[in-house]
């Protein structure tokens, strides 16, 4: 099938069901006009009045352009959301991801020593003796269960949790309202449109609650760590330190999740990589997981919004214009990546930008998302060597979750 300009609408739902083929096609034009396209906001009914539309930057230039300029192309209007939401989303969703400097590096300040390679590597054993588990459990299971449930799940939601003092008996907790909050609509999780402010509210609650519940105790974790932070002279806020902890496990496990699902689903179509890889495990595998984030860019955009009149790339913007960087379809530019849609890992995987790009908003967690993905196909490939996915994976409904939800596997 072709697809035109007219066939496109990002904000129609019905766009994010059609097949993957067609989506890329769909990009590849978009990249291909001569200035940024503009769109519609979606309708919902818990937006603010007023929404103006936005352009869907899909070009690896213009997303690096403006992830370096945030003083031009803020955070501070709504990172994750088209629209501008009311403030009860702000009580559980406003976190640093959603603010400018100074004050979202005063508070990535706090936690980033949490996630530098050299904490990370303090809890390598950890991490490794983890997956090991999450194997030892696939092999008794056996062959035709969902991956997405019994391997990519576990490791990245177990080992945020234990960074931040979540006891096993708040997974299912965890993991149920990042789905919700994650969830883009998707009707598996959000069966009545209707409800959907309330559904992500309540989701949003619970995971406060939680943290409330958890900062009582203390303990040595991420948890009293933020409880005891000063900035400026101040305590985080109850509702701060909340909307902080509401981010880091909902990214902390969802993302990582999809990337090492999707990873499954690349080596199943691509058994030549499988190969290369098997060839030359440990030098290998850094690269494929790189290659891995590029085609599977588990966080399809970030929004900004324009501090000012600004020109960039030779186009015009105006003060107040909203614009959705699309990483996804930048790490499928033409112009920065040769066949694009192949995969290669043995492909230079230093110019993609599915960890958002350069700049003080790029991912916190990238460091522990790599060495997670790391470990976790180690261990795979090392004792299950044939892995692989059966039959078509069952995607999530979303513009912003570039997600998997089930992916029967056979070994």
């Amino acid at each position: 099938m072709t697809v035109s300009l007219a066939d496109i609408d990002l904000s129609d739902v019905a766009f994010w069901e059609r097949p993957m083929a067609e989506r890329e096609e769909a990009f590849a034009l978009l990249r291909a006009q001569p200035a940024p396209v503009r769109f519609a906001e979606p309708d919902i009914s818990f937006a603010l009045p007023g929404g103006t539309g936005y352009y869907a930057l899909v070009r690896h230039a213009d997303i690096v352009e403006a992830s370096r300029n945030p003083e031009i192309f803020s955070s501070g209007r709504g990172a994750t959301a088209i629209h501008d939401l009311g403030p009860e989303f702000g009580e559980y969703f406003g976190s640093m991801i959603n603010m400018d400097d100074p004050r979202h590096a005063r508070l990535r300040r706090i936690v980033s020593r949490a996630f530098t390679p050299r904490m990370i590597g303090r809890f390598e054993d950890d991490v490794r003796k983890e997956a090991g588990r999450i194997v030892d459990d696939l092999i008794v299971k056996g062959p035709g269960c969902d991956f997405v449930t019994e391997v990519a799940t576990k490791l990245p939601l177990k080992i945020i949790c234990d960074m931040m003092g979540i006891g096993a008996e708040h997974y299912q907790t965890v993991f149920d309202a990042s789905n919700i909050i994650l969830s883009g609509g998707d009707p598996e999780f959000i069966e009545d449109v209707s409800r959907a402010a309330e559904l992500l509210l309540g989701a949003g609650q619970r995971l406060q609650d939680l943290v409330v519940s958890l900062a009582a105790e203390g303990g040595d974790n991420l948890i009293t760590s933020l409880t005891s932070a000063n900035i400026d002279g101040e305590k985080l806020t109850m509702q701060e330190l909340g909307s902080f902890f509401i981010l880091l496990v909902v990214a902390g496990n969802e993302t990582t999740r999809n990337a090492i699902s999707h990873g499954l689903q690349l080596f199943t179509d691509n058994p030549d990589q499988r190969a290369l890889l098997l060839e030359d495990l440990e030098g290998r595998l850094p690269g494929a997981v790189e290659e891995i984030v590029r085609l599977a860019s588990p966080v399809a955009w970030m929004r900004r919004t324009l501090t000012r009149d600004h020109e960039m790339n030779g186009h015009p913007y105006r003060k107040g214009d909203k614009v959705l960087l699309y990483y996804w379809a930048a790490n499928r530019d033409e112009s920065v990546f040769a066949d694009p849609y192949r995969f290669d890992i043995r492909r230079a995987g230093g110019a993609h930008v599915a960890f958002g790009g350069p700049g003080p908003h790029f991912c916190l967690g990238a460091h522990l998302a790599r060495r997670e993905i790391v470990v976790m196909f180690r261990e795979l490939f090392t004792r299950l060597p044939q892995i692989r996915s059966i039959g078509e994976p069952v995607r999530l409904r979303s513009s912003f979750i570039n997600g998997i939800k089930r992916l029967e596997c056979d070994f």
